[in-house]
């Protein structure tokens, strides 16, 4: 079993007046309700980890196929918000998208959790070996740190609009104190141009 996991991270311009951002977080929001979608999640970006990224939201999503990935995609309810609410406010949009090896449990993370999210950019000389062996590495984070409660990765299958990173992971642990403990492993770093590591709190069950 798998499922297919799409984060975007936006980058919401500095001038932007905060009714017309909440208006953007309003609108992604209700696509939770289209039937490909089993779970969705939206807000500011907890913290950066990454000199290369600014990025200011984040969204969360998780499908069962890339069909239903698709679906969501060309729904003219998402249309309509990407195109009224998202980019008119958005100075960069980057969004990565793969098939898990697994199905994370709970589908939606619990309120006040928090999520790692890692991109990488491999160097131009790393063959298949070597990507098993980093995709290894990540699977093994969830045996090794503390308070991992979710770990999925796997190759980035939209190039488009990824910036290059072309593998990528999500961790959810039980807090940010626990995520805090996690760090990155050094056996990756030697075979990477680019790393983005995002960490995003899901919110309290009052606010969703």
């Amino acid at each position: 079993m798998s499922i297919v996991e799409h984060v975007v991270l936006f980058k919401v311009k500095d001038d932007t007046d905060q009714a017309k951002v909440d208006s953007m977080l309003n609108g992604l929001k209700s696509l939770a309700s289209l039937d490909p979608v089993l779970h969705l999640t939206v807000g500011p970006v907890f913290r950066t980890r990454s000199p290369i990224s600014n990025f200011t939201h984040m969204l969360h999503c998780r499908y069962k196929s890339k069909e239903g990935l698709n679906a969501y995609s060309a729904h003219p309810d998402h249309v309509r918000v990407v195109k009224e609410n998202v980019l008119p406010v958005c100075d960069d949009v980057m969004a990565v998208d793969w098939v898990t090896d697994n199905v994370p449990v709970p589908l939606s993370p619990p309120p006040n959790s928090a999520i790692k999210v890692t991109f990488l950019k491999l160097k131009e000389n790393v063959n298949e070996d070597v990507k098993s062996d980093i995709l290894g590495v990540i699977k093994g984070v969830k045996e090794g740190a503390y308070g991992v409660q979710q770990i999925t990765c796997g190759e980035n299958f939209s190039p488009g609009r990824a910036k290059g990173f072309s593998i990528a992971s999500i961790a959810v642990f039980a807090g940010v104190g626990e995520m805090a403990v996690a760090e990155g492993n050094e056996k990756v770093r030697d075979h990477l141009n680019g790393v983005i590591v995002v960490d995003y709190v899901m919110p309290s069950s009052s606010k969703l």
